[in-house]
């Protein structure tokens, strides 16, 4: 039986937090300033945690070992599985060769690619957000980008930025009813906090994505069709978090946000789209010479479509859609009628991890329950998008020996991407099971009253490690309540306050990184992208910290019930 310490080190939790911070700043280091391939640096990172967890936090070395393939079967169950299953169905579109036709229904709507980031990467990937998450909105978004003509790289990073303010109302609001559950509060409470937080980003994030498109001259041109999707995006949330409902957020926040963006569209014309599309497309031939394959078949069909000019019918625009409205029917059914979410749950396998169950207790002499696998072979979202694309090779007239070839080449393909993704599991379920992780979330919840300005860090370090909300909240909830309590702060705000901070911890966690490289053509260029966003991540992680810090004190006005 194993029960973590929570400062081992010489009984300072301060030596103890900055060994458990090794592993993080391994991967950070290899991946920012090494340029390793993400899976080098993941692997690196897991041998820097077990070293840590055996010689300072005194784990069994068994134990340490069964927590690293209990993290790897994870990442690759169910969160590779979403991923693999999400490609596929975009590789099917390809095959098919229906996908051709997606820039030009895009088009339809406008042909301006900065337009394109906001309906695409913001509206449409935070519905997927709302309704899938665990990284197939950055997957999907990512070649749908690239069909209307963005560069491998431009995609990968808008993607991941626009992943952001929906994260946490994603999957149906499942990170803010996990953080619910475990502290006890009325998840309800929670949703309405993070709704006075979130929508603020939600707000400027369609800025972002125009500036990260075309600069300056972005901004001074299409600023007001920006603000007013982010605007709409931000006060959809704040409505329905606080007086509709927490679950159904991200779903009312996208519909609204992209109604927003088309009946603007419909009074009021962009100027400099076509300078827009010319500075694409010579960003798309200088990345063509110096890297053929970057952006995979989506590229090339990308390039090809520039001399496409057969008209749309309806049947090929609904064929087109075909693929996308199908997930959202699939996961709309499966995730807002309560029988069928019920059935779907029920058929969940909880599997005691061999040698592992049982036998770790947590900081607080509780037994471990993150030691079951929860094997969701029916309700994982990567089953679904499986169906999806059984449904659309169907359609779509395929032979069962033609889309099961597409999904052996694209496991293939995926390899590298699937290695790592694992190897990030296993970094975080051995700092999670060792004690790593909550000693530097009590170190930094040490500061008092200035903690709730530090909270989001909290939030920010679990979703880069596990690259999910969700986990991030399972792992500081409790931590950030016990901590508020303590300080004299209203535990709701900074339980809220950790799901706000990890939605801007996602771009950079190496999860997501390589599976938005996965999407575009990038494998391998994972430590290219990071050096991308994480400027962006850390400065928007400020501004969550000082609103969160003020509305402990001067802007209490602004907490559910606050004075």
């Amino acid at each position: 039986m194993y029960t973590p310490e929570i400062a081992p080190l010489a009984d300072s939790l301060l030596w103890s937090s900055l060994a458990a911070l090794l592993p993080l700043l391994t991967i950070f280091v290899t991946l920012g300033f090494l340029k390793w391939r993400a899976h080098w640096a993941g692997l690196a990172a897991v041998i820097v945690a077990l070293i840590v967890a055996i010689f300072v936090y005194g784990m069994p070395v068994g134990l340490a070992g069964l927590s690293a393939s209990q993290g790897f079967a994870f990442g690759l169950f169910p969160i590779m599985w979403i991923v693999i299953t999400a490609i596929w169905l975009y590789e099917l579109t390809v095959k098919s060769g229906h996908f051709e036709d997606l820039r030009l229904v895009i088009n339809v709507i406008s042909d301006d690619p900065r337009v394109q980031a906001i309906l695409v990467a913001f509206c449409f990937g935070g519905l997927l957000e709302a309704l899938a998450g665990f990284g197939a909105p950055v997957a999907i978004t990512g070649v749908m980008l690239i069909a209307v003509g963005f560069t491998a790289m431009r995609a990968a990073v808008v993607v991941l930025v626009a992943n952001t303010a929906p994260v946490a109302f994603g999957a149906i609001a499942i990170p803010i009813i996990t953080a619910g559950n475990l502290t006890g509060i009325d998840y309800r409470e929670i949703g309405a906090m993070v709704g006075h937080q979130t929508p603020l980003l939600a707000a400027v994030v369609p800025l972002f994505l125009i500036f990260l498109v075309d600069g300056k001259r972005g901004l001074r041109q299409l600023w007001p069709l920006a603000l007013v999707v982010g605007v709409v995006f931000g006060a959809a949330q704040f409505v329905s978090a606080n007086y509709l409902s927490v679950e159904m957020t991200d779903i009312i926040a996208s519909l609204l946000g992209l109604a927003a963006a088309v009946i603007m569209l419909q009074f009021w014309k962009p100027v400099g789209g076509q300078d827009a599309l010319d500075k694409m497309a010579d960003e798309r031939s200088r990345e063509k010479a110096s890297a053929p394959d970057a952006g995979g078949a989506a590229s090339a069909v990308a390039t090809s479509l520039d001399t496409k000019a057969a008209p749309l019918t309806g049947q090929r625009v609904f064929m087109a859609l075909f693929p996308y409205l199908t997930v959202i029917a699939i996961f709309s059914g499966a995730k807002l009628i309560p029988v069928i979410d019920k059935w779907l749950a029920a058929t969940d396998v909880k599997i005691p991890w061999p040698g592992l169950d049982g036998n770790i207790m947590t900081a607080a002499g509780e037994l471990s329950t993150s030691t079951v696998y929860n094997f969701q072979w029916l309700s994982s979202p990567g089953t679904m998008l499986l169906v999806s694309g059984m449904i659309v090779a169907i359609v779509y007239k395929m032979t069962v020996k033609d889309a099961f070839q597409v999904f052996v080449d694209n496991v293939v393909k995926m390899r590298f991407s699937i290695l790592t993704v694992g190897l990030v599991l296993a970094l975080a379920y051995v700092m999670n099971l060792s004690g790593q992780t909550i000693t530097i979330g009590t170190w930094i919840a040490g500061a008092g009253a200035l903690f709730a300005f530090l909270s989001p860090i909290l939030g920010w370090l679990g979703t880069a490690v596990t690259g999910s909300d969700t986990s991030a909240n399972a792992l500081f909830a409790t931590l950030q309540q016990t901590a508020a309590t303590k300080a004299g702060i209203d535990p709701v705000l900074l339980v809220a306050a950790n799901s706000s901070g990890g939605v801007v911890g996602k771009m950079i966690s190496p999860q997501n990184l390589t599976i938005a490289a996965t999407a575009v053509g990038l494998l391998g260029q994972e430590a290219s992208i990071f050096r991308r966003v994480i400027w962006w991540s850390l400065g928007m992680l400020v501004v969550m910290c000082l609103l969160v810090g003020l509305q402990s004190t001067v802007l209490s006005w602004m907490v559910p019930g606050g004075a």
